[in-house]
């Protein structure tokens, strides 16, 4: 296990911090929040371009160890919406049930139950805002969106998510077990594997 026990994870999403926390045990965790540091603009075009940038950002402002992830749902008959735009995907300002019944609506329009859809989770750790090494990582589930709403817990698109091979929502599925099949979860378990013998 490496020396690096205090990580900052680059998010002030507190349903995030949650599952992080899960993961990341060994190891003394904080938020922008706990550390009054703001959100980074996420100018980027990819997922990966995104999770860099608020990793960078977080190092930078904090000095410690930076993980950043950015993730999101991806429809590919929706045009692959809503992408890296998920968390705004119905207006800046919007809630995860704003985002949610823009999906179900875009549903309706096309006079469909479901669509083939997936979470991907990209994953960045750096030491510095200078790390010419990022480690990179990431995690996808497949499943299906559906107008179908379901479940109380998660986050997110969760409630409208259907896992592949499971017969209900991912808000209906139990936090143990979401935390070893979600992207986040696959992602982190791929970086750690990289974390621990780097």
């Amino acid at each position: 296990m490496r020396k690096n026990k205090e990580i900052l994870i680059a998010t002030s999403n507190e349903g995030k911090v949650k599952e992080f926390n899960k993961i990341f045990r060994n190891h003394k965790l904080y938020s922008l929040k706990d550390l009054n540091i703001e959100d980074a603009v996420e100018s980027g075009t990819s997922f990966l371009e995104n999770a860099l940038i608020k990793a960078k950002h977080g190092a930078k402002k904090s000095g410690k160890y930076t993980i950043a992830d950015d993730s999101g749902l991806v429809v590919p008959d929706l045009n692959f919406e809503p992408g890296i735009y998920s968390a705004r995907y119905a207006g800046n300002e919007a809630s995860d049930k704003d985002n949610r019944d823009k999906i179900i609506k875009k549903l309706d329009e096309l006079g469909l139950e479901s669509l083939n859809a997936f979470y991907v989770c990209i994953l960045v750790g750096i030491k510095s805002y200078n790390d010419p090494m990022p480690l990179i990582a990431q995690g996808k589930i497949h499943g299906k969106v559906s107008k179908n709403s379901s479940g109380d817990g998660g986050f997110g698109y969760d409630k409208i998510f259907y896992p592949s091979n499971y017969n209900c929502s991912m808000a209906s599925i139990a936090s143990d077990v979401k935390n070893k099949i979600s992207h986040r979860a696959i992602a982190s378990t791929n970086f750690l594997k990289t974390y621990n013998n780097h």
